[in-house]
């Protein structure tokens, strides 16, 4: 029996994100191997694709729902290889500075639990925030295994992250069904003050 793929799924963008989620597990096992080189090789691809998926995807005109479905459970998956890795590989050095890392981290759990339970999906919003705080992080992920901890962009980082997420929560308990592509939530409420002129 033939298995038949639109064509229109097998775009480049869709196929960088798939990408991300098939190499989850061989991620995942260069972790419980200890195998830090090859973590930090390929989570810093995973963080490169992350970024070409959606330049290619708005400059193309490629954005589908599907992509910014498989987009969004790709972050997902490296978001949590990347706080594993960070906890395995380099907790000495986060350690001191737990705290904000464990606020930005328990908000990720909370917006994905609370689209489960809202929306019965996963988020795909791709707000502004979050796609500008996905660069800092790639770029900070990136400094961190390839050269050293930087304090300064550490924190710069968490805080912008932090903002994001809560900009995502808000955003959830406002809207009344699931939407891609949100932008931010200056947008959901300039949606939302035109229905009521209406």
């Amino acid at each position: 029996m033939k298995i038949r793929i639109k064509k229109e799924y097998l775009t480049a963008p869709n196929l960088l994100s798939l990408y991300r989620i098939i190499v989850f597990p061989l991620i995942l096992w260069f972790i419980l191997a200890n195998n830090e080189t090859l973590f930090a090789i390929f989570l810093i691809i995973n963080l490169i694709t992350d970024i070409l998926d959606g330049l290619i995807a708005r400059l193309l005109k490629m954005q589908t729902e599907l992509g910014a479905k498989l987009d969004s459970t790709g972050d997902i998956g490296t978001y949590i290889l990347a706080f594993i890795g960070i906890f395995v590989f380099k907790w000495d050095v986060i350690a001191p500075h737990i705290l904000p890392f464990l606020v930005f981290a328990g908000l990720c759990i909370v917006l994905v639990i609370l689209a489960w339970i809202k929306f019965g999906k996963v988020p795909s919003f791709h707000l502004y925030s979050w796609k500008v705080g996905g660069y800092i992080q790639g770029f900070f992920f990136f400094t961190l295994f390839a050269f050293d901890f930087y304090p300064v962009l550490y924190y710069f980082m968490t805080f912008w992250s932090i903002f994001a997420a809560l900009e995502h929560i808000i955003i959830q308990l406002i809207i009344p069904q699931m939407r891609s592509n949100v932008k931010g939530l200056y947008w959901v409420l300039r949606d939302h003050q035109k229905r009521k002129g209406q």
